[in-house]
Order: C-alpha cells, then structure tokens, then sequence
C-alpha cells in the first residue's frame, strides 16, 4: 500500500517483551516504564506518523475506561487522528481526537492513510495488527526487544492455524537475518 498516490507506509510498531506480550494483564502499559530506548526513536516515529489504527480493546483499557485522555501515544508527543476500530462504535465513549469504525480493516487501513496525509498510519493492537498480517496491509514491522519478561498478557501474534508469515530485515550491511540479542537478569 506504500507509495501508492503519495500515502505513507502502514507501519505494525510496537514495543515486545522477551517473552513475546505486546501488553501486560488487562492491555497494562505501566511495565515500559524506564525503558531506554535508542535516541532520537521517539522522535522519528512522531515526526512520520500522520495516524493511528488502533483495537476496541486496547482503546478501552486505556482510554476509555476513565483513565486515559492524557494517555496519548508516545508519552502526548504526538497528536493526530486516532481511528478505533470496533464492532459495537455505538457503545464507545466519546474521546476528542479518536473516530470509530465499523467497517473491514482494508477500509480502516485506507481510511486512516487517507487522514495520515502523506505519512505513515501506525497499526496498535495485537487484533486489528493480525487481520492487517493477514491481509498483506501491512509495508513495515518495527518491534523493539524489551529485557522484561511479563508472563501474562497481550500475546504479539496470536493467530492458531494460519501460515507463518515470513519478514525480511531491513537494515544497511550484511546483517544476519537473525539478531542475536545477550541479556542477563537485572540485580
């Protein structure tokens, strides 16, 4: 879908734990806390990202349930349009900045490029990222290892039955498909 009539890419980024969770117990988030990440990522990600596809659940969990209007992605450094895609949008929460849809995520995924105005539309939620997978919406994965292990929560692809969907690395040099990634048990 990148490149197509000057649209960004639809970009599955997100944060993993090492054991494979997106999310802790109840679509938790509070685990990221005091991470560090590589410099300047935030940065870039705010200035590429012109929307959000985001699920019902994760909306609900973090904004929706009476917590969550000053939880805006990436700390509130980002603003912009936020589509929720959900079954039951009639039941959903009024929420400045978020327009939920009803409709096939194909649609969503261009109704969210259309509003990205040229930048990226960034897919959040373990749900709405598989049926993109499945779909082929998706142009780019970025995931972030974090050395935690949650042991409960949001699984990152949980999807029984479907073929595995191979990636390929993105990255200047001879890089190995595979990283090896070294952590030992913080003290």
């Amino acid at each position: 879908m990148a490149g197509s009539s000057g649209r960004g890419k639809v970009l599955w980024h997100l944060t993993m734990s090492l054991d494979g969770f997106i999310a802790g117990p109840g679509h938790s988030m509070d685990w990221m806390s005091g991470l560090s990440f590589t410099p300047g990522i935030v940065e870039e990600m705010v200035a590429t990202t012109g929307a959000i596809l985001a699920g019902r659940r994760g909306f609900d969990a973090g904004y929706g349930a009476g917590g969550g209007e000053n939880r805006r992605p990436y700390g509130g450094k980002w603003d912009g349009p936020i589509f929720v895609l959900t079954h039951h949008p009639e039941d959903a929460p009024p929420a400045p900045g978020f327009t939920f849809l009803d409709c096939d995520v194909a649609e969503a995924v261009g109704t969210g490029l259309d509003a990205a105005g040229g930048k990226n539309l960034e897919v959040f939620g373990a749900d709405v990222a598989r049926q993109c997978v499945e779909r082929g919406l998706i142009d780019e994965f970025s995931v972030h290892l974090a050395p935690v292990m949650l042991g409960d929560g949001v699984r990152l692809f949980d999807a029984p039955g479907v073929a595995p969907v191979r990636w390929e690395l993105m990255r200047d040099g001879d890089a190995p498909e595979v990283v090896d990634l070294r952590y030992r048990p913080r003290r």
